[in-house]
């Protein structure tokens, strides 16, 4: 009787651990979509709009250190460096082996334009939630993660 009243609930907290998976995809993908269509008001891919802030925040920081913090191959981050030099959003500079990229004047006014504009939108996907249920979620995110980076079983 035991071992089927814990084969159910193992039923049920798969079933349940799938709806709260396909929910998190539905939001992520949403959120996505609708945040590439607000970037394009600039112009601007999520990707572009990473590097943008990324230099932006450090106004000089090495390519080595920029694709550390993104999300993208080596071979991505050269490609949309070049296209957003040729743009004239940043400068590289190379000092014996290090490359180091800075906004132009250009692109540190499109940083101003789009930036707050930008964080006020992204922000604004969770205001159907109350501060309190904002920093609840956090906390729940944040265990979820902690549980996947501490279980690497397939179970």
């Amino acid at each position: 009787m035991d071992n089927e009243r814990d084969h159910n609930t193992s039923k049920k907290n798969k079933r349940l651990g799938l709806m709260i998976w396909f929910r998190l995809s539905r939001v992520y993908n949403h959120s996505i979509r609708r945040n590439n269509e607000h970037l394009k008001e600039w112009g601007l891919t999520s990707a572009q709009f990473d590097i943008l802030i990324q230099v932006g925040i450090h106004e000089e920081i090495t390519q080595k250190e920029l694709g550390e913090k993104l999300f993208v191959t080596k071979g991505n981050i050269t490609q949309l460096l070049g296209k957003m030099e040729k743009l004239g959003w940043i400068k590289r500079h190379q000092d014996w082996k290090t490359k180091t990229i800075s906004l132009t004047d250009k692109g540190q006014h499109l940083y101003d334009e789009v930036v707050p504009d930008q964080e006020e939108f992204q922000a604004s996907q969770f205001y159907g939630l109350d501060p309190e249920e904002q920093l609840q979620l956090i906390d729940l995110l944040k265990k979820v993660q902690k549980h996947m980076e501490t279980h690497t079983d397939k179970n």
